[in-house]
This record gives C-alpha cells, sequence and structure tokens, in this order.
C-alpha cells in the first residue's frame, strides 16, 4: 500500500498487514479483463499488483524504492504471481514499458505518497512516531533530510514547508531549524517543529506532521513526478484504456483532478467577460468518474485511508499531442 498518511501510525514489524487503500473501488475503476495487461506504478507492498494478478491481469508493477524491488521480487518468486516488477520512477513508465516491450496498456493504477513500509521503518526516516535517521529518500539516493536541512538557507526552507506542507508559519519554524542545526534524527526535528509553534501533548493534530510531509514532497519531488506520470500514463494507455489515480493531500489531488478535466475537455467554460476558448484538440480522456472517498467500514479498518481520495478516467482513442501539456502549477 502507498497510503500517504498525515498522521504516521505506530512501528510496526515487516509481518504486519498493508493495506491498500480503496481496493475495492480501484478494482471496479480497472474493469479488468482476464489477459489484460496492466501498470501498478506504485508497487509497495504488492496489494493493488497482488489484487489485480488475482483478477487474471499481467501486472507490470513500478517502483523506485529499492527495498521494494528486493522484497517484492522474494514475494513474487515464492507466490508465483503474474506481475513483472520494475525498477524506476512511475514517470518513466512509457520507457520502462518500451524496454519490457510493451507499448500499450490496458490499465494504469498510481498510489501516489509514502508507502507503509516506509513509514513504518524507522530507519526510512519518513515518520516522527519512531525516532529514526532524518532520510525521506524514496530511491535511496540522493540529497537526504538531514543534507538538506543542515544546509538550505532560512528562506528556502521556510518555501518548502509553506509550498508543500502549507504551514502557515513556515518562517517561525525554518528560523528553528536554523537555530537548531544541526540535525540528524526525525525526533530532533519534530520537536524543533513543536517548540516552534507551542504545541501541546494534548492538541489533536501534531505540527510536525506538516513539515515532514513538505521535506518528503520536497527531497522526492513528488508532485513534479505526479504531473510527468500522469503524461506518461496518458501516452501508454491504449483506447478505452482506464486510469485510477489514488491521493492523500490537496496538492496532489488539485494536480489530477486539473489534468483530468483539462484532457477530458470538461474545464469549467467561460462567461460573458471571458469567453470559453474553442478547443484546440479532442480529448484523450472521456468525462472523469465522480471523486470516490473511503466508506465508514474501511475507514474503521484502516484509519490511514481517511484522506484518500480516487480519481478515474477512461482513454479515448485522441492522439496525444505537445500542446496538451499543462503549464506549470503555481503555488503561492
Amino acid at each position: 500500500m502507498n497510503a500517504e498518511t498525515l498522521t504516521p501510525g505506530p512501528a510496526s514489524t515487516d509481518a504486519a498487514p498493508h493495506i491498500p487503500v480503496l481496493l475495492d473501488e480501484v478494482l471496479d475503476a480497472l474493469a479488468i479483463a482476464p489477459g489484460e495487461t496492466h501498470v501498478d506504478g506504485t508497487y509497495g507492498a504488492g496489494g493493488y499488483s497482488r489484487a489485480m494478478a488475482r483478477r487474471g491481469a499481467h501486472v507490470i508493477a513500478i517502483d523506485r524504492d529499492p527495498e521494494a524491488i528486493a522484497e517484492g521480487q522474494e514475494r513474487i518468486a515464492r507466490a508465483g504471481d503474474a506481475i513483472r516488477l520494475l525498477e524506476g520512477p512511475f514517470s518513466a513508465m512509457q520507457a520502462l514499458l518500451a524496454q519490457a516491450d510493451v507499448a500499450s496498456v490496458s490499465g494504469v493504477t498510481l498510489d501516489i505518497g509514502v508507502s507503509s513500509m516506509q513509514l513504518d521503518r524507522a530507519e526510512r526516516g519518513f515518520s516522527f512516531q519512531s525516532d529514526g535517521p532524518l532520510d525521506m529518500r524514496m530511491s535511496k539516493a540522493g540529497v537526504s533530510a538531514a543534507d538538506f536541512l543542515n544546509s538550505a538557507d532560512e528562506e528556502e526552507i521556510a518555501n518548502v514547508l509553506y509550498r508543500y506542507g502549507e504551514e502557515p508559519r513556515s518562517r517561525r519554524v525554518a528560523r528553528a531549524i536554523v537555530a537548531a542545526r544541526p540535525l540528524s534524527r526525525t525526533g530532533e526535528l519534530a520537536n524543533v517543529v513543536r517548540r516552534a509553534l507551542g504545541h501541546k501533548p494534548h492538541d489533536k493534530k501534531d505540527p510536525a506532521t506538516r513539515a515532514f510531509q513538505a521535506i518528503r514532497i520536497h527531497l522526492n519531488q513528488e508532485l513534479e513526478e505526479l504531473e510527468r506520470g500522469l503524461e506518461a500514463a496518458e501516452a501508454v494507455l491504449e483506447p478505452g484504456g482506464r486510469l485510477a489515480v489514488v491521493t492523500f493531500h490537496s496538492l496532489e489531488d488539485r494536480i489530477v483532478k486539473q489534468f483530468l478535466r483539462q484532457r477530458s475537455g470538461s474545464e469549467a467554460g467561460g462567461s460573458r467577460h471571458r469567453p470559453e476558448a474553442a478547443p484546440t484538440h479532442a480529448p484523450t480522456f472521456a468525462k472523469p468518474a465522480k471523486a470516490v472517498r473511503p466508506s465508514a467500514r474501511e475507514l474503521a479498518a484502516n484509519p490511514r485511508a481517511r484522506s484518500a481520495t480516487l480519481r478515474s478516467a477512461i482513454r479515448s482513442g485522441a492522439l496525444t499531442t505537445s500542446a496538451h501539456t499543462p503549464a506549470p502549477e503555481t503555488r503561492t
């Protein structure tokens, strides 16, 4: 499961279950027919992939986390699932599929955000629930959270906290982080944020959540990856192919919603002051299905699903075009 959570759950053992969010709803949106080829762009612990394989799909699963790849290969070998696992970011799915001699697919599933496995392993540094090194790298390569926080200036840190964590007092938190350097542990960072914002133990929401989300999104370029991944899915889906995307906060959901509105030609119309522009290309997706949220029953079984939203759409036969590429999102 690649479930983002605003309040990380308690650490678990590797034997703990990883529950795919909105699984039945995703499978309904994919409408898998036996023998079809489907992409699971965010393999994680493999929950979606295994369910898709049980429906008769040939699954090509992708993940940029080397731990997910190594453990997934062992799991697939033991179970004999019809799953092929490829290492890389899902934004590169077009190139990865080409290397696997696959030109197009019947479905693409993306479950955006940090995985439960990453959250629950203190050594990965994604959660402040259990103390661990300040890492947060999904691919285990590149700049770590400690590297960034100990070298970036106050303004850059504040901008990251504001843009990706929607932290209203980002400058205060950034100032506190710079004053506390060097930082090396998740517990240290969480305490710095709490002190800066006057957190009390009985407060409903831990303010460190926003900071951890922001830093993680920045380091892993998650929103840019999502934008490129949606375009890659558009390119590899065959006519009639299904796209299903599960997001876990408003920044992600806004990108998916805007993409599907634009690609389906269902953006808001014009007004008498600003006439609606004539479409310059055929829609590449049919009108998106209504957004789906978890049921009360699912929330009772899996609290981490509480912020999840599923958006899905069916690929038309229209060709993609470079003119379709959306303008960069403005974040203020």
